[in-house]
């Protein structure tokens, strides 16, 4: 199996893909119209990216099979286009978890002490201990987490070390973990943010998150309250954010941001940043060396188990529910052929399957072809099914 991995990616990353058998082609520089010829050139089965986009064209263009995000989430990926042509689209979720869950803490403790500023001027000379004295200091405060993912639970873990109270919304927040971190839950995230000092997004980047965060929840907040964003910058409303600044003495601490340069190095013209109160990083939240290790082992297990199993893990492009109405189940003498004949007659009466499975018996004398199709077969196709070959046992149909 023929790996091209088109970002910057771990030695032990390669080191493992090389280890299952792949062909690893390394090349962390291609983009655009170069890693499209990549592809082509390589002859890639499986595309492994970070940062890197994946177009349409790159899908089209080769005989890609599976495309590997070594990170959280698949924005960066056409998955709608990679869909229509079959091909998996798997990520990393998780493992970048404790990584961003630092760094979102460390801006918590920068924007509250003033860590930021204060190194500033003592970088340009200026002792002001008298100013720098002036922290509100976190214990008993409340922290708001919009999105309790993976991410979201690691912060309001080191919250409660710091003896802070948390409150999160997350539309898929179980009871388990509610009792079990003790955390208040919701009903929106403008209730969240009128009851947090510090509110921190930890969401995935989906249609439905998408400007999510506006003028509604930062009106809510505090006056003076924290705002910290370590996941993705389409989910704020940057200038409802800037405006609540201005207005509501609202501190930001932002991993992304609206203006973000597309490459590794590059200047920036992002005015929130001019703004007092405002710290910022370089989107570096999941990049430690522990969660870059991390994500290139569940890479390779990734790989290992498609090229094992032909399916592999963390697969985001699946359909949730086939178009599916039927179920109809065939007891067959387990010969070579029988399936063939049964999906012949499936198609002569324009019948389209979504999904199947063939069930082996003790033995291997008998199996149960489980088919999912887009419609009841009439009497005549049933009539067909049962006769179509001497090894078919039985046909039973069931309304999904």
């Amino acid at each position: 199996m023929k790996v091209l991995v088109a970002d910057k990616f771990e030695d032990s990353g390669r080191r493992g893909l090389a280890e299952i058998g792949c062909d690893v082609a390394y090349e962390p520089d291609v983009s655009g119209e170069t890693l499209l010829a990549a592809v082509k050139s390589t002859g890639a089965d499986v595309l492994v990216v970070r940062s890197t986009k994946v177009d349409r064209a790159m899908l089209e263009g080769g005989n890609l099979q599976l495309v590997v995000r070594a990170g959280a989430g698949t924005n960066t990926i056409d998955v709608d286009a990679a869909s229509e042509r079959g091909i998996w689209v798997a990520n990393c979720p998780g493992k970048n978890g404790i990584a961003v869950a630092e760094l979102a803490f460390g801006m918590i403790l920068a924007l509250d002490r003033r860590i930021t500023e204060g190194s500033a001027d003592l970088a340009g000379g200026k002792w002001n201990k008298k100013e720098y004295s002036k922290a509100r200091g976190l214990y008993g405060r409340t922290l708001g987490v919009i999105g309790a993912g993976t991410i979201g639970l690691e912060v309001i873990h080191r919250a409660k070390a710091f003896g802070m109270k948390t409150v999160a919304w997350d539309k898929h927040l179980s009871a388990r973990i509610h009792d079990e971190l003790d955390i208040e839950q919701m009903a929106t995230p403008t209730d969240l943010a009128a009851a947090s000092d510090v509110v921190s997004v930890h969401l995935a980047l989906v249609p439905e998150t998408r400007g999510l965060i506006g003028d509604g929840v930062f009106a809510s907040m505090k006056q003076g309250a924290m705002f910290i964003n370590t996941s993705r910058a389409e989910i704020i409303d940057q200038s409802a954010l800037e405006r609540a600044i201005k207005e509501r003495g609202i501190r930001a601490g932002l991993d992304v941001f609206a203006e973000e340069p597309s490459g590794g190095t590059g200047t920036v013209e992002a005015p929130i940043f001019k703004l007092p109160g405002v710290i910022g990083t370089h989107h570096i939240g999941a990049s430690t060396d522990q969660a870059q290790e991390a994500i290139a082992e569940e890479t390779v297990r990734i790989v290992r188990l498609f090229k094992e199993t032909g399916r592999p893990a963390n697969v985001v492009n699946l359909a949730k529910k086939s178009p599916a109405t039927h179920l109809l189940a065939v007891r067959h003498q387990d010969r070579v052929g029988v399936l063939a004949a049964v999906f012949d007659c499936l198609k002569k009466g324009g019948i389209n399957v979504q999904e199947t499975e063939n069930i082996v018996f003790e033995g291997a004398r008998a199996a149960v072809a489980r088919i999912h199709v887009d419609r009841a077969p009439s009497g005549d196709v049933l009539g067909a099914l049962r006769t179509c070959t001497s090894d078919v046992i039985d046909v039973s149909l069931v309304e999904l």
